[in-house]
Parts: structure tokens; C-alpha cells; sequence
């Protein structure tokens, strides 16, 4: 079972280099159904494996030019304050109800790659709205957590509208605010949630690995129908996880709902920034992103 949870690590790295995302989609669910853990253990460990991930990507696009500092630490700011209320968040949350928000997010990704990163046409270079650029980095820094995930998806094109970034510049500064995110979304669960580290360090380890060739082969493959492929690979794992742990999650729904106030508070909270998000979207014309522009782990 250690030899086929390593072997899968290094898919989720070739995975990163490949597509440019959806790789740490798979680490959770790896950790969960593989390797034993605990759902809260699985997304903490995830948060690390994420990170470091990330880490590889963000020092490549560094070297090239393509981190914008001052807007990744803008973005990240807000994105650091809403992963930490994520991951504490997570020590009030059923972990089954933590898995079944994971598969919610599978099921946006997959969607997401299957239709290819899109940008909004009212992106334009050099133009800052500095409000809705916290608020989208708050929103997907609660999520990021919350499930363990990086955002990448969302923190792209939130960059490019919001922050005025061109496209290559938006896709390294993204690796460095899912650093920060994933950094301060574990720092929410390292209070309540102990870990394997020598587990955590050889899945990023494999990963880190497995994403250098996943880079070379994106030179050689086509993307796009491998990208639509591995979208229908996302998506049936998180059918996969509804259909495991939604007769765990019914049985045990009442305790796992909010209860208190506070806990309601927060339950409409994001609720209200997932609107607030798919309005933003939904308003905003959009337009393919080459897939090129993704190499390195963008996206994560």
C-alpha cells in the first residue's frame, strides 16, 4: 500500500507539471482512501504538500521575471487572514462534512479544466480595484483552509481582473500566494491536528519530483484532450467521495450542522462570499487562456 500511495504521488506531480493545475486536487482523497488518515489529518498534510509544491513553481517564475512581490503580498494578506479562519474553522467541522466540501471543489476544478482557464475580457493590464481584490483573496483563502486546496483556478483570473496583472506575471504571482494561503491555512489546523511529517515530506517530495516530468512531457503532448481527461478523472473521484461519504454525513448531518450562533454566522458568511464570487464571474465575459501559460504548477 506504501508503494502504490508513493506512486501516486509522483502522478500528482506529473499531473502539476502537466496541466498546471488539479494535481493537489488528488492529495487529499490520496491521503484519506491510501494512506489512512484522518480527513482533518489528510487536509492539514495537504496544505504542507500543496505548499511545497508550490514552492518549485513560484522560485522558476521568480527567476524569469514573472512575480509581481508587492500584489502577491497584497493578495496574500487577505488571503493569509481567511486560510487561517479556514483551518480553524476546521476544528468545529465534521470531517466527513470537510470531504464532502472537498468533492464540491473536485467538481469545480474538473469543470474548470475542462473548459480551459478563462480570463475576463474587462481584464485590463496595469488597472487596480484594490476592494475586490481583498475580498476575492480573503474568499479563496477560506476555502483553501478549509478543503486544503490551493485555489489556483480562482486566483488567477482574480489577479489578472482585479489586479490589472498581465497573464504570465499573474500565473507566477498565484504560486506565491497559494505559499502564503497553504502556509497560513496550516497554521489554523496545527493546533488541533497532529501529522506524519516524514509521510508529508516524501508525498512532496514525489510530487515536487513527478512535476518536473510532467513539465517535459507538456513540451511533447498535446494538452487539451489529456486536460479534458483528466477533468472526467476528477470529476468520477469526487462522485467517488459523495457517493462513500454522503450515507456517513446523513446519519451524523444534525451534529455537523450549525448549531450556534456563531457557527451560523459563519455558515452564511461563506455562503454569501460563494455568491458574491459566482456573480462577479457570471457578470465578466471571458476568454480562453493558452494552456501554455500554465506550465510550472500555475494553478495549483
Amino acid at each position: 500500500m506504501a508503494l502504490l500511495g508513493i506512486a501516486l504521488s509522483v502522478l500528482i506531480g506529473v499531473s502539476l507539471g502537466f496541466f498546471g493545475g488539479g494535481g493537489s486536487i488528488l492529495t487529499v482523497p490520496l491521503l484519506v482512501y491510501v494512506f489512512a488518515l484522518d480527513p482533518k489529518e489528510a487536509i492539514a498534510s495537504s496544505l504542507l504538500i500543496v505548499g511545497a509544491a508550490s514552492v518549485s513553481g513560484a522560485i522558476q517564475h521568480w527567476r524569469i521575471g514573472n512575480v509581481e512581490l508587492r500584489t502577491a503580498l497584497t493578495f496574500g494578506a487577505a488571503g493569509m487572514a481567511g486560510a487561517h479562519l479556514g483551518g480553524r474553522a476546521g476544528a468545529f467541522l465534521d470531517g466527513t462534512l470537510l470531504l464532502l466540501l472537498f468533492a464540491a471543489m473536485m467538481i469545480i476544478t474538473a469543470l474548470a479544466m475542462s473548459r480551459g482557464r478563462r480570463l475576463p475580457k474587462a481584464a485590463v493590464v496595469g488597472k487596480r480595484s484594490l476592494a475586490p481584490l481583498l475580498a476575492q483573496g480573503f474568499g479563496v483563502g477560506l476555502f483553501t483552509g478549509l478543503v486544503g486546496a490551493g485555489g489556483g483556478f480562482l486566483i488567477v483570473p482574480a489577479l489578472a481582473l482585479w489586479a490589472g496583472l498581465p497573464l504570465p506575471v499573474a500565473v507566477g504571482t498565484s504560486l506565491v500566494v497559494i505559499v502564503l494561503n497553504t502556509l497560513a491555512g496550516f497554521s489554523g489546523y496545527a493546533g488541533h491536528v497532529g501529522l506524519n511529517y516524514p509521510l508529508v515530506a516524501a508525498v512532496a517530495a514525489c510530487a515536487i519530483a513527478g512535476s518536473f516530468v510532467g513539465t517535459r512531457l507538456a513540451r511533447r503532448i498535446d494538452p487539451a484532450s489529456l486536460r479534458r481527461a483528466f477533468a472526467g478523472f476528477v470529476l468520477a473521484m469526487a462522485m467517488l467521495i459523495l457517493v462513500r461519504e454522503v450515507d456517513i454525513w446523513l446519519a451524523t448531518a444534525r451534529s455537523a450542522l450549525p448549531s450556534t450562533l456563531p457557527q451560523l454566522v459563519f455558515a452564511l458568511a461563506v455562503l454569501a462570499i460563494g455568491i458574491g464570487t459566482g456573480r462577479v464571474y457570471r457578470k465578466s465575459a471571458t476568454v480562453p487562456v493558452p494552456d501554455s501559460a500554465f506550465e510550472q504548477g500555475a494553478g495549483i
